[in-house]
């Protein structure tokens, strides 16, 4: 399972890319706001640090537009890919992406007819929202096993890439049933390593050799 972090704080993308499991980065135009930089140029210093796939996700919301802006945004990096939502825009976008070789991810996928629908259109990823699944009284984990039966059922390539991680059981659940990555923020990504038992066996680890050896 690939891990990507979601944000576009160079410093949380360091300390992740350090820990030796970073396979990527999503972003959004919300997350680059609160950065207060240029959009273009923060994408730029993403790809520049990550090898991986740098998620870069366009303003327009119909599908000419999106076209045009994809393509000025696959010409910033190698590993960018280009990021759309699940509108029928969306839709055409990718195809027409897709069949000029730029990998899309598309984005604010909430039911499987929508992952089915991108997979179609030649997508790379597509990125069912868990979290706000679960805000909303639904079932984000069963969304993702759906898309998980529909694409394994057809051979579908398209990879699932589970987002609005919100604690440590999302990622394990998404891990068992199969997603193929997951986007996590960097203060979730630190929870994955946390767990009482081990602080507790490490401090009487050190208070016996303490005892032992002084």
């Amino acid at each position: 399972m690939d891990l990507y972090i979601d944000t576009a704080n160079l410093d949380e993308i360091r300390q992740a890319s350090d820990m030796g499991v970073l396979d990527g980065v999503t972003t959004n135009p919300s997350l680059i706001a609160k950065e207060g930089v240029d959009y273009g140029k923060r994408l730029s210093e993403i790809c520049e640090l990550v090898p991986g796939p740098v998620s870069a996700e366009v303003i327009a919301t119909e599908s000419d537009k999106m076209i045009s802006e994809g393509r000025e945004r696959a010409k910033i990096a190698g590993n960018i890919v280009v990021k759309l939502p699940s509108t029928v825009d969306g839709l055409r976008a990718c195809k027409a992406l897709s069949d000029d070789g730029i990998k899309t991810n598309m984005t604010l996928c909430f039911q499987p007819l929508q992952a089915l629908m991108v997979a179609k259109a030649g997508a790379f990823l597509v990125s069912p929202f868990i979290g706000r699944v679960d805000d909303i009284s639904g079932d984000g984990t069963e969304l993702i096993a759906q898309i998980r039966q529909i694409y394994d059922n057809y051979g579908l390539p398209t990879k699932i890439l589970a987002a609005s991680i919100r604690h440590p059981k999302h990622m394990v659940d998404c891990a068992m049933i199969g997603a193929d990555v997951a986007t996590v923020p960097f203060d979730v990504i630190k929870m994955f390593m946390k767990h009482p038992l081990t602080d507790v066996g490490l401090e009487k680890f050190l208070a016996d050799y303490k005892k032992a050896f002084g």
